[in-house]
């Protein structure tokens, strides 16, 4: 088997199924819809009730979901990359934590009568995840150096801390603005429109073409400080960089999909599992892996416990959080 074929094989598998979880998302619900229905449907051919549940409700959601999926997976690929650590996740060091505070923040000023565009929220996560990401990694530094049980401390006490002021901040809001902040927190799909999907492409696809500039830099950086630096890497500036895409990538995440754990962990790992380290061809694969998880969690959330609904956040965290058990179990604090 040629070498672009032991790269491809992967990206159509995972793209397969993907494309399975998007067809089961679209007609699985209230009212299930068979495959020549929902393909009219698609075309637009169909009746007009069964054409309104798929544009309007069903195709909106997946599509968020799979965008969602897609930026915390390349966020969580970055940061494993940048600090040599396997455990590395938006939501483990406290990014999406600090996303969510400043969300949260937004909805407390409407609560309040000041008016805040829907485009502002991507900007707004990104200062709060910018900001978790700078006390998470100062907190984490020893002599110049970043240990990975540090980090990870580091990010269990953030999370602590933005999640009781994220609380405290909610608990200021009305009744139904205080239901629907909780519901966003958990990672909850549920209502998703065009218009989160339509403000959250153009941060993905601006953020993904700046990472796939920086790939041959990425993989000098998951080396040694000291080989990178010897093979002409500006080494502080490069993480630097590469870093600030990772936050903004979970930044634009949270702010319209909420709090979707281990995303960022999983998606990864799994793409490095099939194709190797290379980040010119991890990163797509773990974008890919990352949109299937996220849409799958979303359409196991709604359906298996029907008719109640479970966020994706809350089922994304029930089968991310035995990997990165494993993960710790098996030392694997090292990327790769």
């Amino acid at each position: 088997m040629t070498k672009t074929m032991k790269t491809a094989s992967p990206i159509l598998i995972v793209g397969l199924v993907f494309l399975a979880l998007a067809t089961l998302s679209l007609g699985t619900g209230s009212m299930n819809i068979d495959p020549p229905a929902l393909f009219s449907a698609l075309l637009g051919t169909s009746d007009p009730g069964t054409s309104l549940i798929v544009w309007s409700i069903r195709l909106p959601r997946l599509v968020l979901a799979a965008l969602a999926g897609a930026s915390l997976a390349l966020a969580g690929a970055v940061l494993q990359g940048i600090t040599r650590n396997g455990l590395a996740d938006p939501g483990i060091l406290g990014l999406t934590a600090g996303a969510g505070l400043a969300v949260t923040g937004l909805i407390w000023l409407q609560s309040h009568g000041i008016a805040v565009e829907p485009h502002w929220r991507p900007a707004a996560a990104f200062a709060g995840a910018a900001f978790a990401a700078l006390v998470t990694a100062v907190a984490a530094q020893r002599d110049g150096a970043i240990a990975p049980v540090r980090l990870l401390l580091a990010g269990i006490g953030m999370n602590a801390l933005i999640g009781a002021a994220t609380l405290v901040i909610a608990m200021g809001l009305d009744q139904q603005l205080y239901s629907a902040a909780v519901v966003w927190l958990s990672g909850s799909l549920s209502g998703a429109g065009w218009s989160a999907s339509t403000t959250l492409a153009p941060w993905l696809a601006i953020l993904a073409l700046a990472l796939a500039a920086q790939t041959r830099r990425l993989d000098l950086l998951s080396l040694d400080d000291e080989t990178a630096a010897g093979r002409g890497l500006a080494v502080d500036r490069c993480r630097l960089r590469v870093a600030a895409i990772a936050v903004g990538l979970a930044g634009a995440g949270v702010a319209f999909s909420g709090g979707i754990g281990f995303v960022g962990l999983v998606a990864p790992h799994m793409a490095r599992l099939m194709v190797g380290p290379k980040h010119a061809v991890a990163l797509p694969l773990a974008a890919l892996c990352g949109a299937a998880v996220t849409v799958a969690a979303d359409l196991i959330g709604r359906t298996v416990f029907a008719p109640l609904e479970l966020p994706a956040g809350i089922v994304a965290s029930a089968l991310g959080a035995p990997w990165f058990i494993w993960l710790m179990w098996n030392g694997k604090d090292k990327k790769g």
